[in-house]
């Protein structure tokens, strides 16, 4: 396997963009994008109730789907306790979102490219002491702020809703979210309790991701529903 596509190992939509589960995320951001009239839905917030739903697997192939439709894409992986998007692109974490909240670098240090054409990166940078303060931050409101103006769509990677309150801090900065539910895992009161967070907050659902269903015994598929 090319050292790319190694890179690129969990990103299906550019590895094999043909595939059902490629057209499945293809699907979802035609669906996001038709999810609101009257307002734009530009930073896109992507939880889970609790870990290993594959919500991060989720965010980047999303993020790619965006950035194959000629969108200039920065995904933020806003997981400040157990980040993955360094890992995924193989990319440093020397800087990265709390390097910048915390004045350690400039914006320009901390966008680096994914190996995606289209698609910026910004990891967690170092693991802070103060995760919730961080997102919760003016600085924070002011970076969305910022971004807004230089990228068409923003993917935010977050910490699972149920685990700790970064999650709903950055839900009610973003213009929707989307959450992944891992099928045949998460009892439906769990993820009721999960969305009631994001409630209490005024966040705008724009669906659930529904992940790990088998279209048949030696595939994993993803089936998205959509709507509140």
């Amino acid at each position: 396997m090319s050292q790319q596509l190694n890179k690129q190992r969990h990103l299906i939509t550019v590895t094999n963009p043909r595939s059902p589960v490629s057209e499945a995320f293809r699907a979802l951001r035609t669906n996001i994008d038709f999810s609101s009239v009257d307002e734009r839905i530009q930073i896109i917030m992507v939880t889970s109730s609790g870990p290993e739903e594959g919500k991060s697997t989720v965010t980047a192939n999303l993020a790619a789907a965006y950035a194959q439709a000629d969108k200039k894409v920065l995904l933020i992986d806003g997981d400040l306790r157990k980040p993955t998007a360094h890992k995924t692109f193989s990319v440093s974490n020397r800087y990265g979102l709390s390097s910048l909240l915390s004045q350690q670098a400039d914006l320009s240090e901390v966008i680096q490219e994914s190996g995606v054409p289209n698609l910026h990166l910004m990891t967690s940078g170092p693991i802070p002491p103060n995760p919730a303060e961080m997102m919760a931050s003016n600085r924070m409101s002011a970076l969305l702020q910022e971004l807004r103006q230089q990228f068409d769509i923003i993917l935010f990677d977050t910490p699972p809703l149920l685990a700790v309150t970064d999650a709903q801090i950055v839900a009610s900065k973003s213009d929707g979210v989307i959450m992944v539910v891992s099928y045949g895992k998460v009892k439906r009161d769990i993820a009721a309790k999960a969305k009631g967070n994001l409630d209490k907050v005024g966040a705008k659902m724009l669906g659930v991701v529904l992940n790990n269903v088998k279209r048949k015994a030696s595939e994993g598929y993803y089936y998205y529903y959509y709507g509140n």
